[in-house]
Parts: C-alpha cells; structure tokens; sequence
C-alpha cells in the first residue's frame, strides 16, 4: 500500500469492483472518483445520508507511554494532555516553518494515530523514527493493516466504536487564531466530517452496514466539492515546498501559537505577530460558460473586463471541483498583494475568468494579532505600521 509513486499508485480498492465506479486520480488516485451519478453523491453528502471510501490514506500509530508529550514537543499541536477519543490535527514544519506533514490525530488510551496522505506516511513514519531518541515510543506505518471511510458525522468516536477522528475544521481551537470568518461564520461549519478506521479486510463489510441503513456510496467527487466549498486545506493540494499555515489559515485548527517551542515555531510566532504571510488562500468562483476546468497548478492572473493572462501569474490553482450547487470552484494560492478583484485562471482552451472569494486577508493580520508595543526596527515604525 504505502509503496507508490505518484504516477503509478499500486493500491487499488476492492470497491472500485461496483457498477459503476470511475477510478480517481492524483491524489486520490486507489479509489472511487464516482459510482456513475456525482449529482446525487453530493446531494446524499450534504443529506448527511453518505459514506465514502478513502482507503487511500496513509494511517501511522505511535505507541508507548511518553508518546503524546513526545508528539507535542516535535510538532505544531498541544497533545500533552489529550484525552482518549478526542480529535485534533498536527502540524510537521520544516525548520524555517514550511509545511512538510500534516495528520489527523487521536489517541485511543493506548497508541496515538495519525491519519495522512497516502504518500505521507512512510516519510512521516521514518522522520517520526529518526526522532525518538531514547525516549519510550514505537512508530508503525499501519496502512497496509487499517483503511479510512469518510461520513458526515459531527461527533467523537465512542468506546463502542472503531477509532475515529472527527475533523476539527473550520473550530478555532484552543490556542489557535484565524483568518478568515468567525466559527459560525464559516462556510465550513456545515460541513460535518469524521473518519473510522477499520482493518483493511473489513472495508467492504464496513461500507456494506451503512448502505443497509440506508445511506449512499459517494466518491471522491463529491467529498472533495465538499472540502473545497468549506476552505479546508489539504496537504496534498493546497500544500507546496513554501507553504507555511498562515496562508491557508491553518492556525485555526492545527498551530497552538501558547505551547513551548518546536521546529519551526520561530517563522509561525514572527508571522503571527507581524502579520503579512507571503501568500493567500482565496476560493475562485469559474465562468463555467464554457465548460472549461483548469488543473491543479494553473496560473492565476488578475481579472477584470478586457483582462489578458498578461505578465506574471499572481497565483496558482491548488484544488479544482464541480459543486452541485456553487458550479466549478477551486481553491487558490494567491500573492499577498493580488487584488481582491476577479480572476483569470488558466485552462486547456483558454483562460477563464472567476470572482474571488476571499479566505486569507491581504493584509494577512490574526484577530488576535499582539498590539504594537514600540518601534521594531530603525525606519520600520511599529507593528502597526508595517501592515
């Protein structure tokens, strides 16, 4: 399972045997895209009457008893004192505080485990490795053992219950900071997510049990339309060799900005309290007039009546879907100092144009951003004045 590269994945889901089914690709590439009518896979998500299968994930449990102060010493996320079945997410920055993990995370009373992209674990895995010293931890790359199926379900696993992380998208969670809009705000906060890991050889039976209750199989289709409409970053998309969390507004959920120090944590504080992330997340609303899609890392050009894609891009696509409701959409990361005026976006056919959405502000200041407390640097005034 976790031996794949990106052209040729050899993982192949026994549910993509259905009448039906149409293999996804890049990422999600192992399963289902649809099972021929993605309409009605979204209407079944968003009815919260759906189950998809994402075996296709990578899954990594860590086990012995210094693990949680272990994992919060390493990454971006508070986990000392996390309880049994409850959710959050971590990030693994690069020493500069670029993004080279991210993991669902929960722990079971015994092990901690982290869910992943596919081709994350066994890098996660081996770096998790190279890290535990002589301290009281075991790390398996369990994704062979163990497969993620996605419902629309907004609670916590119970004792009773397989493992399941819930995502904590778009609650701004203790010690995080956002953005974007207020929790209740949000256009995530609709959008009810948790995966239950099963063992890899009770898939289909898991899947079957909630279709005889009466809910539908849905395919990546309509779980990603569903992601993107709720701005939820995504390793595997969203994610470049750049990318630090402010610009997807990742400190929501995944940065405790109070906790002691680890790789990285200089560029999350120095961004948090100075503001200006060099780039932004941004959702693109595509003239789908002429049925024209662009793919993941197409160029962004500002928009406007009689605007070419002209000079240098502004941005690049990072996420593309077709939403039932909202037409073709994508998520963008933009230049901090691209208007927040419409859009051009690059496509096989033609640039098309796209209003923007703004996520991530320009301007790129938290709501609890720290006062000014005095000049910074000679020439440079204070914080306040260098936004």
């Amino acid at each position: 399972m976790t031996d794949q590269t990106a052209d040729q994945p050899t993982y192949r889901s026994p549910l993509l045997d259905r009448s039906g089914a149409v293999a996804g690709a890049g990422p999600d590439a192992g399963v289902a895209w649809h099972y021929g009518d993605p309409t009605a896979e979204q209407r079944a998500l968003e009815r919260h009457g759906a189950v998809a299968d994402l075996s296709h994930l990578g899954v990594v449990r860590v086990t012995g008893p210094d693990r949680l102060t272990w994992l919060h010493s390493i990454t971006s996320q508070d986990l000392a004192g996390l309880a049994p079945r409850t959710s959050t997410e971590l990030l693994v920055l690069d020493p500069h505080g670029h993004v080279e993990h991210s993991a669902g995370v929960v722990d079971d009373g015994e092990g901690v485990w982290l869910v992943t992209e596919a081709s994350h674990a066994a890098p996660l895995a081996a770096w998790l490795d190279r890290m535990k010293f002589s301290l009281r931890v075991e790390i398996t790359d369990a994704t062979a053992e163990v497969a993620a199926i996605g419902e629309p379900v907004d609670a916590e696993g119970t004792a009773d219950e397989p493992v399941t992380w819930r995502d904590p998208w778009p609650r701004t969670a203790p010690g995080g900071t956002r953005y974007g809009p207020a929790d209740d705000d949000h256009p995530g906060r609709d959008r009810p997510w948790r995966l239950v890991l099963v063992p890899r050889g009770e898939l289909a039976t898991a899947v079957a049990a909630r279709e005889a209750a009466g809910w539908r199989l849905v395919g990546t289709w309509a779980t990603e339309a569903a992601r993107v409409a709720a701005w939820r970053p995504r390793l595997a998309t969203e994610v470049d060799d750049r990318t630090i969390p402010h610009e997807l507004d990742w400190l929501r959920t995944a940065v405790h900005l109070h906790k002691g120090c680890y790789r990285g944590q200089e560029t999350v504080a120095r961004v948090h309290n100075l503001g200006r992330p060099p780039r932004r997340l941004a959702m693109a609303h595509l003239d789908g007039s002429g049925h024209l899609l662009p793919a993941a890392g197409a160029d962004v050009w500002p928009g406007g009546p009689g605007a070419l894609p002209e000079g240098r891009p502004v941005g690049r696509v990072t996420s593309v879907a077709r939403h039932h409701e909202l037409g073709p959409v994508a998520l963008v990361v933009l230049k901090r100092s691209a208007t927040d005026g419409e859009l051009l976006v690059d496509c096989d056919g033609g640039a098309v144009s796209a209003g923007q959405e703004v996520v991530v502000p320009g301007e790129g200041t938290s709501v609890d951003r720290p006062e000014a407390r005095g000049p910074l640097t000679r020439g440079l005034g204070t914080r306040t004045g260098l936004v």
